[in-house]
């Protein structure tokens, strides 16, 4: 048998494969190119973060630093480079003497602020600077032509030191004593100690513009006035408890202040001067009331052995 027209009937019977469509061929190219791109950018991605982390860092501008000005090395420079605050104890004002820039022209009382040339000897570039906030720390306006000045301020950051010990022997004794600087108070229970512009009145007396003792300056600021804080010693004691009174216990009585205080060279301020203690019963070291107050010294001779001669309360024992 003849096989060849059998096989061309079978392969005109077998059916051509069908070609994709337009749409299908599309989808298929965009999806790759999406790919494609997604591909791309996660490489550039990790390249650019890999160059970033090995540049150098550059570390960011410091604001420009005060330009130095003549004798900056006495010259103070706030840490915000304002100079519209002053400050004994801060920069170099603490190292400075205070008659750098207080002068004493006068014997007053009433402190004043320095003058101009205080200022100009260390900060003349700040000074000749048009409105600069310096000016403002001790001017009320920057405006006016001649600009007032304001109060001398509050200060305290100042304490005040003094001892009595070196008040009381040669030319540094007053001539009243003790009495030259201590007045009564609370109607002569307790003694007043000098404070503020009175005590400036009180020990100008002797510190007078230009005063030294001993080839020591005792006019300038620095003879009186430490950088501290100020404690102001204190005018009360217990002895007024039991209702001591100086006034009872004065030069008219015949006693002297000497003869109940005493003077410790080299102590505390408020502990520099003793006192007796407030008490008549069984003292046993040191004054105390019962030195004078014995029945014999003092009260003429009455008889203060009978508890009830003071102690007249109702409740009272023995």
């Amino acid at each position: 048998m003849n096989d060849e027209p059998q096989n061309e009937t079978r392969s005109a019977r077998r059916e051509p494969a069908p070609e994709p469509s337009s749409s299908t061929h599309r989808r298929r190219v965009l999806s790759f190119l999406a790919t494609f791109a997604l591909c791309v950018g996660l490489i550039l991605t990790t390249v650019f973060c890999t160059k970033k982390s090995e540049l150098p860092v550059t570390p960011a501008p410091t604001p420009e630093a005060t330009p130095p000005i003549a004798n900056a090395s006495i010259v103070e420079s706030p840490t915000d480079g304002s100079f519209d605050k002053f400050s004994h104890s801060t920069g170099a004002h603490a190292s400075l003497a205070c008659d750098s820039c207080h002068k004493r022209e006068n014997n007053s009382a009433q402190p004043t602020l320095p003058g101009h040339k205080a200022c100009t000897d260390c900060h003349s570039q700040q000074f000749f600077t048009p409105n600069h906030p310096m000016c403002a720390i001790c001017h009320t306006s920057l405006e006016a032509s001649n600009p007032p000045l304001k109060d001398f301020p509050r200060l305290a950051s100042f304490n005040v030191k003094f001892d009595h010990a070196q008040h009381l022997r040669g030319g540094a004794r007053p001539e009243a004593g003790c009495a030259s600087c201590h007045a009564p108070m609370r109607r002569g229970v307790a003694l007043s100690i000098p404070a503020g512009l009175a005590a400036h009145s009180n020990c100008y007396e002797c510190h007078t513009p230009g005063a030294n003792s001993g080839g020591r300056d005792i006019a300038s600021c620095g003879a009186c006035h430490s950088l501290a804080r100020y404690a102001r010693t204190s005018t009360n004691a217990r002895a007024f408890a039991v209702s001591f009174s100086h006034a009872e216990h004065s030069p008219r009585q015949g006693l002297r202040c000497d003869e109940c205080h005493n003077v410790r060279a080299g102590a505390p301020q408020s502990r520099q001067v003793t006192a007796p203690r407030p008490t008549q019963h069984f003292a046993t070291r040191g004054q105390s009331c019962m030195t004078c107050h014995n029945n014999r010294r003092a009260f003429g001779g009455d008889d203060f052995n009978d508890c009830k001669r003071c102690h007249t309360g109702s409740s009272f024992r023995f």
